[in-house]
């Protein structure tokens, strides 16, 4: 009960310094903004207007959502770091592990807060467009929340050792790289090297594939998105986030803040 009362504390307060920040808030602003902005784009073609719109408005979500979680989450433990604070939280009878979860799931609440918002302004602008609704793009909205959890959790994992400028250069690489898997995978399938063909299949197995959660054009286009594709996502998204959490209170269980 104590660890989990712990964890809870730091929750919170990780919450509240993470909607005090300016970065989160032009980063939510630009978000909006591209979404209003792709209903007056769409309504410049005569064709698939709705679709254009309701294509660049998923886009925006996923992309400004993982730049406010590779932005803010970097910086999760070098803040208390660099003001001192960390002396004064592991004083006292608190875990390193129960920091890890604290920060991790403040910053992931504040992100699902967020994308909470993103996810209404989608729903009006497309209402307001005519465009149609339907349990596919709920289903896109949730896997983007779950890709978020897992950016969070590499995030969490590249602040516990790094600075945040490497964090953020660690976490956005194996964000770009992750949404490249399948094609490099493929690439390498077609390669007559074997070292190339070996690479792409370790890159494919060590990274997380984060084109999984990529479910929009199912959405836009009214397409089925099976049931048991979702499962795997959510399983292995979860996998991958218990996996960076666990490295990442390793890690930080080893650092020296003397």
């Amino acid at each position: 009960m104590r660890w989990l009362g712990a964890v809870v504390a730091i929750a919170s307060n990780t919450w509240r310094d993470a909607i005090r920040s300016k970065v989160l808030y032009v980063l939510l602003f630009f978000a909006l903004l591209l979404i209003a902005t792709s209903a007056t784009l769409a309504t410049l073609s005569y064709v698939e207007r709705e679709r254009i719109l309701q294509d660049v408005s998923l886009g925006a979500i996923r992309f400004f959502g993982a730049a406010i979680a590779i932005f803010v989450g970097v910086g999760l433990v070098h803040r208390e770091v660099d003001r001192r604070t960390i002396f004064t939280i592991l004083s006292k009878p608190v875990e390193r592990s129960a920091f890890i979860a604290g920060k991790y799931l403040g910053l992931v609440a504040t992100l699902w807060a967020l994308l909470a918002v993103m996810s209404l302004c989608f729903v009006a602008a497309s209402l307001l467009a005519g465009a149609p609704l339907d349990a596919g793009h709920a289903i896109a909205l949730g896997l983007v929340a779950v890709e978020l959890a897992v950016v969070v959790a590499f995030s969490t994992l590249f602040s516990s050792f790094s600075t945040p400028f490497l964090a953020g250069c660690y976490s956005l690489g194996i964000y770009l790289v992750g949404h490249l898997t399948r094609d490099l995978y493929a690439i390498g399938k077609t390669s007559s090297s074997p070292a190339a063909r070996e690479f792409t299949f370790w890159v494919k197995r060590a990274l997380p594939d984060l084109e999984a959660f990529n479910r929009t054009l199912e959405a836009v286009h009214g397409l089925p998105i099976p049931a048991v594709e979702v499962g795997w996502s959510l399983a292995m998204g979860s996998a991958w986030i218990v996996g960076f959490l666990l490295v990442a209170v390793m890690t930080f269980e080893r650092r020296d803040f003397r």
